[in-house]
């Protein structure tokens, strides 16, 4: 189905036989930026710069009417999804907002690629969220 490797696949949940709906998304996204579980440290910072990027989807019109916040690893991806066939770009979303806060790439050249996946990804998603509402 998709050319990505297996792992990453099974974080994005993309696959058709998937159940993300119990997912920790602290958890989905820690695994994307490359730390374990059992690291914690980090986890308030990451908390920020999740939550920044649902504010981020809540003012283009994806996700829950009245905005989402995630306070620990005990949130899910089942209590923001509310639906949403998109919840696979998504994660994406969230994932490279992530890593451009809080792990940005050392190379200009990645960083704009990965800044470019950012804007094309907003676009494609408030497209989506616009179609539904009309």
């Amino acid at each position: 189905m998709s050319n990505l490797p297996q792992s990453v696949s099974k974080l994005l949940n993309i696959s058709e036989s998937s159940d993300y709906k119990d997912d920790s998304i602290l958890q989905t996204i820690k695994k994307l930026i490359g730390i374990t579980e059992e690291y914690t440290p980090f986890d308030m910072n990451i908390i920020i710069h999740i939550n920044t990027a649902f504010m981020i989807l809540n003012q283009l019109g994806v996700g829950p009417k009245d905005g989402f916040y995630i306070r620990d690893e005990t949130t899910t991806w089942n209590e923001y999804d509310a639906g949403l066939v998109n919840i696979g770009t998504i994660k994406t979303y969230v994932y490279l907002r992530v890593r451009s806060l809080f792990d940005p790439p050392s190379s200009s050249i990645i960083n704009e690629i990965i800044n470019k996946q950012i804007l094309e990804l907003e676009y494609r998603l408030n497209v989506s969220a616009e179609s539904k509402n009309s």
